[in-house]
This record gives C-alpha cells, structure tokens and sequence, in this order.
C-alpha cells in the first residue's frame, strides 16, 4: 500500500507555500524604479579631463577680477597657483574627498599669496568665484543627442531619475545650468554633485546618498556610467545594478557590468531587459 507523505498534506504544502514566501529572495527581473547618471563621458559626451579645457578663461578671468580691485597678478603666477591648487585638489579627490568651488578659488589665492583672500570683500571673491566657476556656460560640453528623448520615456514610465556625479573645477551649480540648457534638468529628482555633498565616486556613500533622496533601496535601482572604477565599482559596492556606457559598446571594467550600451539612445531597452 502506498503510504502518502506527511509532507504532501494540503495542510504541509500550504505551511510550505507561506514559509517560503517569507523567504528573502532575489528574483532574475527584479524591478527597476530608480536610474542615476553620471556627467562626464555619459550625460555628456566629454569626458571629465576635458573640463580643463576653460582653464584658460578661468585664469583670464581671475586676473581681470583681481586687477579690478587693484591686485596685480602676472599670467604666470596665476598658471604656478592654479597648478598648485590642482596637485592639492588631487589629493582630496584621491580619497574620495571633495570641495566647494570657493574653496577651490580660496586654495588658489592662498597659492598666489597667502594673505590674498583675507584682503578681499565679500563682492570681489564672489566676482573670483564666477570667473573661476562659469566658463561651461559659454561653451557647454555636448549632451548625448539621445538623452532627452530615453529619459522622457523612462520618466513616462514611472522610473525616477537621478544624477550622481563627481565634479572637477567646475561646480554642480554650473553642471545644473548646462543640463537645464539641454532640456535634462526637469527630469531628475535629485541631482548629487560631489563638490556640494563632498564625496566622491566610487565612494559608495554618495550613491547611497542619492537612493535614500529618492527612497528607493539599491536593488532596484540601475546606474548607468563610462567609468570602470568610478561608476561600475562605485555603484556595484552600493548594491545597485550597473549599465557601463562604451563608445563600441565593450565593458571595460574589471568587475563586469550587468548591461553595456554605446549611447543613452539605447538605455531604455536594455533597462527592460533587466527587468522592467
């Protein structure tokens, strides 16, 4: 006679049922509710060395504001300082540190002289702080031409969208006026810079960071970035999923990304096969 398992019950394989449901688990299509953004080599197609490239209008500008109040500083001295400013900046951002835009201007001055700061008013070093801070607005870095048209189309469909950015010298202040410019600003509801929250990637913290803004938990978030270390690891380390943005398509991180696309014009389908 066959005997019938004491496991088999309708009463055993519904206990079953609900103790596995309780089960914590990580299903294959998790859902994706949250993206964030990188700037540099996503967003925009300039990668982040290029920001160097108004070094010569930071400095020009720097020596018109000074000589305005009467402070003479020759080209090559203001070069020596911005150099010296940038070994220390280098530093900071070595350990995943950041800075204001001010205390950049400041770390600068103090380079040049170190009682300069102290012998300028308030109206002067704001004046300094433009000057050093706004040269992307005359001459913006190019946005993704397929940015605004997949962010729309994940915005439609309910995802909530971030940026997640370090910058270099110039400030997110500045980086939000450049997206504003292309369109992109409305679509994000956070926008972390790290010179405002002074944490760098890949530090996971600023991810994490950005998420607990939006309140979404990191396993249903995607980030999507150019950087191996920076982008791939940092959010990866922040328990998000990864999309890397290549130029060929090709992941070029030591830790593998979960997707890889050429341009934000492809962003929206990959995110559905991950899951949506």
């Amino acid at each position: 006679m066959l005997m019938r398992r004491t496991s088999d019950t309708p009463e055993s394989m519904q206990a079953a049922r609900s103790t596995e449901a309780r089960l914590p688990r990580r299903p294959s299509g998790r859902l994706i509710r949250a993206v964030t953004l990188d700037c540099w080599g996503t967003l925009f197609l300039d990668g982040p060395g290029s920001d160097e490239r108004y070094k010569r209008q930071r400095l020009a500008g720097m020596q018109a504001g000074l000589a305005g109040v009467g402070i003479a500083v020759a080209p090559a001295q203001l070069e020596r300082a911005y150099a010296a400013s940038g070994r220390w900046l280098g530093s900071l951002w070595q350990v995943n540190r950041d800075v204001s835009v001010q205390e950049h201007v400041v770390a600068l001055l103090k380079a040049v002289d170190p009682a300069l700061p102290d012998r300028l008013s308030d109206e002067p070093m704001a004046a300094l702080i433009r000057a050093y801070a706004s040269p992307a607005l005359m001459a913006p870095p190019a946005v993704d031409q397929g940015a605004r048209v997949a962010l729309e189309t994940l915005a439609a469909d309910g995802v909530v969208l971030a940026v997640v950015s370090n910058t270099m010298r110039t400030p997110g202040e500045v980086l939000r006026q450049v997206l504003d410019q292309a369109g992109l600003l409305p679509l994000f509801q956070v926008l972390t810079f790290s010179d405002e929250c002074g944490i760098r990637k890949p530090a996971p913290a600023i991810f994490r960071r950005t998420l607990a803004d939006l309140r979404v938990p990191p396993e249903e978030a995607v980030h999507v970035g150019d950087d191996p270390i920076l982008d791939v690891e940092g959010a990866r380390d922040a328990g998000m999923r990864v999309i890397q943005a290549t130029p060929d398509g090709r992941a070029t991180a030591p830790v593998k990304p979960d997707a890889v696309i050429r341009h934000l014009g492809e962003l929206p389908a990959v995110l559905a096969r991950l899951g949506r």
